[in-house]
């Protein structure tokens, strides 16, 4: 049983994403051909954002957003404590701090409540509040309805970090309308993901849109030759982008497969386990399906169960960011970082992914009802 099952959907895919490619060598325009502006329209189409920018990878989405925002020393970007690292990564890179915000115990994703803590905190140390960073974790969209009017009230930029979660949705709104920015990642692992490295950022904002642009592209101007600004070279090679049409036109029915495979685990499982609580009106797309044990020892020994039974499982996050090496030393919540400490040592992963069968779902249901 695959972890994730690539194979299962490239043979569903095969004979188009063939001709996707043979149509690049065909052509040769191998950085910045027409797949590339045809992905950009179709994605935006998705996800109703005006304006779609297509990038080399995920963490670069994030560090073009802060560029564009001009964020700088002394400014202050709020960042969950409870993801992966490429999210606070890129705040240094652009000499700001990042301040670390604790989870909600149950959705995973920022607690609002931490944030208004945190904003509070940097003030006080004389940082300049500009920007908060919510992450769409496990395809969970974050509860925008709740951090939005905060940022307005505290004059914060969004940037929605949905390397997770693009496609999910709160109520007809779909992550990538969410924030002033939206970045999003195409690792191969991601529910809409590329046989490589491939990101996006998309927002409404033209002025926005236009200095991201020129900044993916080492800064250029209406002339490649004369540089305006101090830019960087993060654009998707046409090859990813043409798989990447294909892999789009399939993905809102991968969604719903996914939907049915997180239904009938959560429905199996709902009485022994803490299963995964999507809030009303909301939609995951289930990058991860993600169960909660008691503790350590609960959770490291359900694990032995499921590899004993060759089924992969696998553990996001084991140690929340302010406790890695290269983050000690940055601010957090003011009353701590609890939940992040507590939930890193409870959560772990089932096999997830459209091609599921419920042959395999049975035995991971059968292996984690076991006594």
């Amino acid at each position: 049983m695959q972890f994730i099952d690539l194979a299962a959907q490239q043979a569903r895919l095969k004979d188009k994403i063939d001709a996707r490619i043979q149509a690049v060598l065909a052509h040769g325009k191998y950085i910045l051909g027409p797949e590339v502006a045809e992905l950009e329209e179709q994605l935006s189409a998705f996800c109703g954002a005006k304006h779609s920018i297509t990038c080399a990878n995920g963490t670069d989405a994030l560090l073009l957003a802060l560029m564009a925002l001009d964020i700088r020393g002394g400014d202050a970007v709020f960042v969950p404590a409870f993801t992966f690292a490429a999210t606070a990564e890129v705040v240094p890179c652009m000499g700001a701090v990042p301040v670390m915000v604790d989870c909600d115990p149950v959705t995973f994703n920022m607690d609002p409540e931490s944030l208004k803590r945190c904003v509070t905190m940097a003030r006080q140390m004389g940082l300049t509040p500009k920007v908060v960073i919510p992450v769409d974790l496990f395809g969970l969209p974050a509860d925008y309805t709740v951090i939005e009017p905060i940022a307005r009230d505290e004059g914060l930029t969004v940037i929605a970090d949905s390397a997770q979660g693009f496609g999910g949705r709160i109520g007809n709104k779909v992550t990538g309308t969410f924030g002033q920015i939206t970045t999003t990642s195409f690792f191969p692992a991601k529910p809409l993901g590329c046989y490589g490295d491939g990101g996006a950022i998309f927002t409404d904002d033209d002025a926005l849109a236009e200095l991201m642009i020129s900044y993916r592209f080492h800064g250029k101007g209406d002339y490649k030759y004369d540089n305006v600004r101090i830019g960087m070279n993060s654009r998707l090679d046409t090859l990813q982008a043409a798989i990447l049409l294909e892999k789009l036109a399939v993905y809102d029915e991968e969604i719903e497969s996914r939907q049915r495979v997180a239904e009938r685990y959560s429905s199996a499982l709902t009485e022994r386990w803490t299963v995964p609580t999507v809030p009303g009106r909301m939609l995951s797309v289930w990058a991860q399906y993600t169960l909660k044990a008691e503790d350590r020892t609960a959770r490291d020994a359900v694990m032995a169960r499921l590899k004993e039974a060759d089924i992969p499982s696998v553990v996001y996050y084991p140690m929340p960011l302010h406790q890695q090496t290269a983050y000690k030393a940055f601010p957090t919540d003011p009353e701590g970082l609890p939940v992040s400490e507590k939930v890193a040592g409870q959560v772990f992963s089932l096999p997830m992914h459209p091609y599921l069968s419920e042959a395999d779902q049975d035995r991971v249901i059968e292996v984690l009802l076991a006594d």
